[in-house]
């Protein structure tokens, strides 16, 4: 069989994209020559396997920052990120970030890519967020979310009335103009939303999204592309909209579900919505008994 697909099997803790990485670099060699992703093996070969540190992997360090911890066991932390906190250190954000805050709760992360961390929310997203606490656990959640087998539920408010349900399937790229900015363009990475309203007010909806994918500012982008950009949103929203003062896209992830890696059970998690989105609702259901 191809040497990547050899490797796969003997060491099924590392991703095939990873271990393909590794033999591009140089880190694999077969009986002491070297190799390359396609190469054929027949069995009985020697094979010597390098792991290549994740760049930058050394200036990473741990920082006291509180976590609320959800759930927490020897395979899996499930996390609700608060609103304001960078998951991953970046340009602009070199330090203060989730990741640093999980070296600092369990050390132990630092000998894994990204330290357990499997997928993201945007910086001022709040809401549920998991964690492996070792390659094998994040192999299988990277898996699990290449599948669509992690299903992921948000609160978001929109501007206006929405169809009472729908769903949004529109490809997502970065925008050709604003290369910080992501948009539906023609040849972008398939992305599809499900969505249905839970509470209409005077001029903005509660809404419910499930997504099918994770793309970048996917619920941002989808909900704006049909007319109904989240309240608050600074990229993707009109400049002044009912809510002005909110300081965030009103966007909480509140469900999550997976399997477990290493039991296999099915499990589920919900957190409630901070107290900044929780009183936004409020206002605006108060505003509809407001006479006009």
């Amino acid at each position: 069989m191809r040497l990547d697909q050899a490797l796969a099997r003997m060491l099924p803790q590392h991703s095939r994209s990873r271990l393909q990485a590794w033999v591009r670099a140089g880190k694999v060699r077969v009986d002491e020559r070297a190799a390359a992703p396609r190469m054929r093996v027949w069995g009985g070969e020697g094979i010597l396997v390098m792991p290549e540190p994740e760049p930058a992997q050394a200036a990473r360090r741990p920082e006291p920052i509180a976590l609320e911890v959800i759930y927490e066991d020897d395979v899996l932390l499930v996390l609700d990120k608060p609103a304001g906190l960078v998951v991953h250190p970046g340009a602009g954000n070199p330090s203060g970030t989730l990741l640093n805050a999980l070296l600092y709760h369990a050390p132990q992360l630092a000998g894994l890519p990204r330290a357990g961390i499997v997928h993201r929310l945007d910086k001022d997203t709040s809401g549920l967020l998991v964690v492996a606490r070792t390659l094998e656990a994040q192999t299988d959640l990277v898996r699990q979310l290449q599948a669509r087998t992690v299903k992921r539920r948000y609160l978001a408010v929109v501007l206006g009335a929405p169809a009472p349900r729908g769903v949004v399937d529109a490809a997502l790229g970065r925008h050709p103009t604003h290369r910080t900015r992501m948009a539906v363009v023609a040849g972008g990475r398939a992305a599809r939303t499900h969505y249905r309203v839970l509470e209409r007010f005077a001029d903005a909806s509660l809404v419910e999204c499930a997504l099918e994918t994770g793309r970048t500012h996917q619920i941002r982008v989808h909900m704006a592309s049909i007319g109904h950009p989240l309240l608050g949103d600074p990229v993707y929203g009109p400049r002044r909209s009912r809510g002005e003062g909110f300081s965030r896209q009103a966007l909480h992830a509140w469900r999550l579900a997976l399997r477990h890696p290493a039991s296999g059970r099915l499990m589920q998690w919900e957190c409630a919505p901070p107290a900044d989105l929780r009183e936004l609702i409020e206002r605006l259901r108060a505003a509809i008994d407001v006479p006009a």
